[in-house]
Formats: structure tokens, sequence, C-alpha cells
């Protein structure tokens, strides 16, 4: 088991005041700074427990939710598969990666919402006029795509990451396997040539609508190069697709384990240069550039970055799902529990109610304790309040 030696809060907590000093922050990033340096101390209220047995007493603080904080996606990545798994077909499925061109970055970075949104819609209008095609497929298909922002070096670098099941519903209502029998989706340059003149079609008409000002040449430096779309193998088994895009879901910019050392104002953590053959490498910023680059992929407040489309939307996908297990003869999954501690026990590796001391009492809660109240917490008072 990898041992965490540094965190992303310890970051926030050490230079997060000198940070906030040296630029406008906006407050959504400071709101997300403050729930990850807040996270599982008082300030986001716990639980006091206490062993039947042993009498041991222990307590454990909340975490913050936050879907940018390294430590509070366990669970939810878990959840994540379990409900996924319930969806899943026995059919080959692809993964596929969008990636918007970095020329496009300062638009990213100036109105994510929007550009966002059109890399969503984008691809997924790519894959149904493949799909819809008759030399392609000529069948209803689907979609489950995830936004990442960022490379390993935590540059932005919007793209989708997609899984694609290999076929579709006929109208009618018969499954169709893309050709091979799946095993090949559609022409690589096809899909990039169709990506990117949807994606541009969409910025020519957000750009003028909205009256936003850019470089003459953009427009002609995005038809420059190709874009990059990358159809990968088909999955052989389909319960490994749901693990496989796991490692997606829930990832924020950074996990606590690829951090090597804090000191001296110094940031030094691991990467992998897919450049150089996946080698495992170390960079080094000073500590306002790291937490620059680690905010670039702040999310914008209540924007949805894993979605579904198609036969695999949320409203199509119970009548779909239903029409394609009877086409394939495939029998309907039985739904799981899906409350945390049953996630804990079952698919992370822990009893949550058994006691880490003794191991053979029950963890009893004896009293909670709420959120500090007051103000919102903001770092430099988090600092003051607790000691640092």
């Amino acid at each position: 088991m990898k041992v965490v030696q540094h965190e992303v809060a310890d970051i926030v907590l050490r230079y997060g005041e000198q940070y906030l000093a040296s630029r406008r922050v906006p407050l959504r990033h400071q709101k997300v700074l403050d729930d990850i340096v807040s996270c599982h101390t008082a300030a986001m209220g716990g639980h006091v427990y206490a062993c039947d047995k042993c009498g041991i007493i222990r307590v454990a603080f909340n975490s913050c939710r936050n879907r940018h904080c390294p430590k509070c996606q366990s669970v939810d990545r878990e959840r994540w598969i379990i409900k996924r798994e319930e969806d899943l077909l026995p059919v080959r499925y692809f993964h596929v990666v969008f990636t918007l061109p970095d020329k496009l970055n300062p638009l990213c970075l100036q109105h994510p919402s929007a550009m966002y949104n059109m890399l969503f819609s984008s691809a997924w209008q790519t894959l149904v006029t493949f799909g819809y095609d008759y030399r392609h497929l000529g069948a209803a298909t689907g979609m489950t795509a995830v936004l990442h922002t960022w490379r390993q070096t935590l540059v932005l670098h919007p793209h989708l990451h997609c899984i694609v099941p290999a076929g579709g519903l006929t109208v009618q209502g018969k499954w169709r396997h893309t050709k091979q029998q799946g095993k090949y989706l559609y022409p690589r340059q096809a899909l990039s040539s169709v990506f990117r003149a949807k994606y541009v079609e969409k910025l020519r008409r957000w750009i003028k609508q909205e009256n936003i000002p850019v470089d003459k040449t953009l427009f002609k430096d995005l038809f420059r190069n190709s874009w990059v779309v990358d159809a990968r193998e088909p999955f052989e088994k389909a319960e490994n697709v749901i693990e496989y895009l796991a490692r997606y879901t829930h990832k924020v910019a950074i996990s606590n384990y690829r951090l090597a050392s804090i000191d001296n104002d110094a940031i030094v953590f691991r990467y992998k240069d897919y450049r150089d053959s996946g080698q495992q490498k170390t960079m080094s910023l000073n500590a306002t550039d790291f937490l620059q680059r680690f905010c670039l992929h702040i999310l914008p407040c209540g924007f949805v970055r894993i979605r579904h489309y198609g036969i695999l939307s949320t409203r199509r996908k119970t009548e779909c799902l239903e029409d394609a297990r009877l086409s394939l003869g495939a029998a309907t999954p039985q739904k799981q529990p899906t409350d945390w501690k049953t996630i804990a026990f079952k698919r992370l590796g822990f009893d949550p109610d058994r006691c880490p001391f003794c191991g053979d009492g029950k963890m009893v809660v004896i009293e909670k304790f709420p959120p500090e109240r007051g103000p919102p917490v903001s770092i430099s008072n988090f600092i003051k309040r607790n000691g640092f």
C-alpha cells in the first residue's frame, strides 16, 4: 500500500496566504483551497466513537466532500462504479479521447463553461454522425464522457475521456455491432476532421453571439493541424471498462501520492512523461506557481464533468438497455447497495464499524459535533484558529 508523505493540504497550509497575496484569486478558487485545508479537521465537524468492548475513544472528523480535494474521492468513485456496472452490456467498449488544441487554452481559461460545454456537445455530435451513417453503423449509440483539463505537469490540457459501446440499437430495437463484430470503431482521421469542424462551427457562432475578442488568425490556426482524437483498442470484457474509466472519473489534478517533497518554497512532484515512453520523472515548482497550476483545473460552480448521452443517458437508458439486453440475450444485473459503509467494507477493504485498536469490538457513535460556525473559513483564519 502506498504511503502518503505529503498532501496538497500541507502546501495550501504553508503557502496559501502567500499565493493569495501574490495575485487576484477568484472566490470559487479560494473556497476550494479552504475546503482542502479544512478537510478532516474540526472545522468540518465530526463524530466521537467508543468501542463497545475495549472502551477506547476515537474522534473522526468529517471530509469536505469537495470534488477537487485529493482525499475525498474514494467512496464516490466506488459508488459511481457500482451504478455504471448496472448499465453494462455484454459487448466490447472503446475508449475514445477528444482533445482541444493548445491554441484554445486562453479562451478555456477565460470562458471555461462555454468552451467545455462545446467540447462535450461536439464530441457527442461527432459520434452521432458516424453512428447513424449506415456505412459505419446505422444505429443509435451512446457515450459516457469525463472531462479532464490537465497534463501530468498540471498545465492546461482540456480533453474528454469517453467510453463508447461497440454498437447500437436499430430503429427495430435490435443490437447492431460496429464493423468486424465490434473490433473496430470508426476511422480515426475522419473522426478528427468531423470533430474539428463541429467544434469550430460552434466556436464561431458563440464568439459572434457573445462578441468575444479573438485574434484574426485564430480560425486559420485551428485548421492548420489535425486535432487529436484517439480511438483505442476495445475492451474484451465489459467489466474491465468501468474499472478503467473509474481511474478518470474522480481524479483531481494531482494526487497526494505524487508529491515527493515540500521544502524551502519548492514543491517537487512525480509525473509520467508520455512523450518519453511514459518515463517517471520529477518536476520542481515554487509554491505559488504550483498552487496557480492546481487552480487552473478548478471547474466552475455547478459544472457537470461526467455526462451520459444517447442510449446511456438518464432519460433513455432504462428502455434502451432493456431492449439491448433482450436483443443480446443478456440478463438484467441486480442492484447493489451504495451506502458508504457497505462500499468501505466490500470494495475498499476496511470495516468502519470495527474497532481499529482491539479488533473485536464495534465502534459506536457517542457524540456528534457540527462544523465550526461563524464566517466562512479562510486559510488565514484557519491557521490562526488551529495554531499553525
